[in-house]
């Protein structure tokens, strides 16, 4: 019972924090770009689920293991995306953009993909699931917060101003916390699983990048619309692939085995991104002008 109503109340605070650094503004940009919006979009909303389909057929992933990275796998980004993108002299305004708007579309899509998955890796021992209210419950505890962390910082800037950080501070705790919850409550099956989902999951991120940082090339966009488009494409927000885990197959005590990819990719992202983001700010970004 308190995993069923802290996980999701904390995922809603998280998103609330994301709506706090969203203005109308971001949502409209998408329209002034949209060549680039679309390559990040179709990178994210259609790229990513299929190597990640791909990549569990490689690692030969559990039928459960499976599930749990395409949910992931269409998940939407998060605030850390929007950091690393600041951090790596990328184009900021467009990574909240994408976050801004695949938050919202993953509302539908990510019901639509689970449901495939869950028929298709678990066969007759899928657990029940409806496609439509489970679209209405990510409704309710991502788009709704978004929408309430943008209204807020639309008709008080002043007090977003001052909140936001703090805001901030409070769901990267509240990130971790789940992040260790998911990884102890399911423990001895982490155990059994950690030589495929590591490597499994680093793979993901690795490749994402890549492709993210080369289709946006292809397209001939901007260094630091490169950039952007990169870790927008590599970058998911592991809390909500968590959560979804937990309604599809609640886990009684602790969290649904269906997390634990999520909770594995919450470390192994930051252990991943940030030195290649570092390496890119320091080795690769000089050369190219700056």
């Amino acid at each position: 019972m308190i995993i069923d109503i802290i996980l999701p109340l904390s995922l809603v605070f998280i998103m609330f924090s994301l709506g706090l650094s969203l203005t109308i503004g971001d949502f409209k940009n998408v329209a002034k770009q949209p060549k680039v919006f679309a390559v990040g979009i179709l990178n994210q909303m259609v790229l990513l689920p299929l190597v990640a389909f791909g990549l569990i057929l490689f690692f030969g992933f559990t039928s459960e293991m499976a599930v749990g990275l395409m949910i992931l796998a269409c998940s939407p980004g998060g605030v850390t995306s929007n950091i690393l993108t600041k951090l790596a002299k990328g184009d900021t305004a467009l990574s909240i953009s994408y976050t801004a708007v695949v938050s919202i579309v993953t509302v539908i899509t990510l019901p639509l993909i689970t449901g495939f998955s869950i028929h298709h890796f678990m066969g007759a021992e899928a657990p029940p699931i409806n496609v439509v209210s489970l679209g209405f419950t990510m409704f309710l505890i991502t788009a709704i917060p978004v929408a309430i962390g943008l209204w807020v910082h639309h008709k008080a800037s002043a007090f977003t101003k001052k909140f936001e950080p703090t805001a901030s501070k409070i769901s990267a705790i509240l990130f971790v916390i789940i992040v260790v919850a998911a990884l102890t409550s399911e423990w001895d099956v982490f155990i059994n699983n950690v030589t495929i989902l590591g490597p499994g999951i680093i793979t993901l991120i690795i490749v994402m990048l890549l492709l993210g940082y080369g289709s946006a090339h292809m397209f001939k966009m901007s260094e630091a619309q490169s950039v952007s488009v990169a870790i927008a494409t590599g970058i998911q927000n592991a809390t909500v692939g968590i959560t979804v885990g937990n309604l599809i197959l609640p886990a009684g005590e602790g969290l649904s085995v269906l997390s634990l990819p999520s909770g594995v990719y919450g470390i192994l992202m930051y252990l991943i991104c940030v030195p290649i983001v570092i390496g890119y700010v320091k080795l690769i970004h000089p050369r190219l002008g700056g």
